[in-house]
């Protein structure tokens, strides 16, 4: 796991769906074909993008999030909690994942608020779905795989708590059970022989961002405590399987559609972060100013956690200039050892079926220049 650990280089997970794919859903949504039909349509897809990120190079490959309709759908299969639905309808309404009035390169809805939903039920793992698309990756994939998991926090900023009574009447409890159906869908993952695992927590920007933050006011919550507790559930999520397999967790603005949803640098939240989350990568968004500066990395613990820099941007296809990647790289080293850090994009390609506004031939180049640049800066 330590190789993992060291990657130079990476990339958080979704990718951009094949047409084929994309036609493959909205018939079975529409109905027009079976379970079995859409499995067989995900295969196949799944196999050709396995091949073709193991034929560019990339040390570890996922399955691009292609069973999925969206990134959260990790979560789906628990009592008590029905985001699956809700996922079906907004696809067919809308399969290129934009919301009216909203616009690619803009300040999209917060899917946190827009698609909140309230327990139904004390929560319970049905299924450990993650497990099941990593048998899959593993059987084709001869590159070490990487499975992605929605972080426990984002669950429970999704959770409408004033409509989970009796089940919930309050966030803690909510979360703490997140947290541990998570342990053990993370526990049968690795079990099963998944080298990578990464939870994916854009909810951590939260609590950068003023519209975040006035809406916790409004509640009634403490902001700081909350945070507290969420990075206890990220690490309660991970408890006991440290040492057994590589653990990533991955931090945005959102990128749903080519849009992003949060905004703030990580200045305010970065010392107690950094200093307290237990995993041995840190995927942190940097590609545009949104983000700041790379100050906040001098809270990194020295010899701890790899930071992987999102320098790439996945919303454009406009492909980044080598040098200035590298002199970004070098940019950040003021502030953490060069030796700790790695390079990928700041999000994945497609956090929904219908991905973000490039191409598969820009996606894929951009990966390259990834590849090239971290030749150049780490040999």
């Amino acid at each position: 796991m330590t190789e993992l650990k060291h990657l130079r280089v990476d990339h958080v997970g979704s990718l951009l769906r094949p047409r084929s794919l994309i036609d493959a859903f909205l018939a079975r949504g529409r109905g027009e074909i079976g379970e079995d039909a859409l499995a067989a349509a995900q295969d196949a897809a799944i196999r050709e993008v396995v091949a073709k990120q193991e034929e560019i190079g990339l040390p570890v490959v996922s399955d691009g999030e292609y069973r999925r309709l969206n990134w959260q759908v990790s979560f789906s299969e628990v009592e008590g909690w029905d985001q699956w639905e809700g996922s079906w309808r907004a696809f067919l309404a809308s399969p290129d994942n934009l919301m009216e009035g909203e616009t690619p390169g803009t300040r999209g809805a917060d899917a946190v608020e827009h698609f909140k939903a309230p327990a139904t039920g004390r929560l319970a793992l049905r299924r450990n779905a993650p497990l099941d698309e990593f048998l899959f990756l593993e059987e084709v994939a001869t590159a070490p795989a990487k499975v992605m998991l929605m972080g426990p926090d984002r669950v429970s900023q999704m959770c409408d708590l004033e409509r989970s009574a009796p089940w919930y009447t309050g966030r803690q409890a909510f979360l703490d059970d997140v947290a541990a159906i998570q342990n053990r869908m993370v526990g049968g993952i690795v079990a099963a022989g998944c080298p990578y695992v990464q939870l994916d927590e854009p909810s951590y920007t939260g609590y950068v961002d003023r519209a975040t933050l006035e809406r916790m006011a409004a509640r009634g919550e403490d902001p700081v405590a909350n945070l507290r507790n969420a990075v206890a559930a990220s690490n309660a999520a991970i408890e006991g399987h440290r040492g057994k397999a590589c653990f990533g967790l991955h931090i945005c603005r959102g990128n749903r559609a080519s849009m992003w949803h949060r905004e703030g640098t990580y200045d305010g939240i970065a010392e107690f972060l950094f200093a307290s989350l237990q995993f041995d990568r840190l995927l942190l968004e940097y590609d545009t100013e949104r983000a700041g500066g790379f100050e906040p990395l001098r809270f990194v613990p020295k010899g701890g956690p790899t930071v992987v820099l999102g320098l790439i941007t996945t919303k454009t296809g406009a492909l980044e200039d080598a040098d200035g990647l590298i002199a970004r790289i070098e940019d950040a080293a003021r502030f953490i050892d060069i030796g700790q850090l790695a390079i990928s994009p700041q999000c994945g390609f497609a956090s929904g079926i219908g991905g973000n506004r490039l191409s598969e031939d820009e996606q894929w180049r951009k990966l390259e220049v990834m590849l090239a640049v971290a030749e150049r800066v780490w040999g």
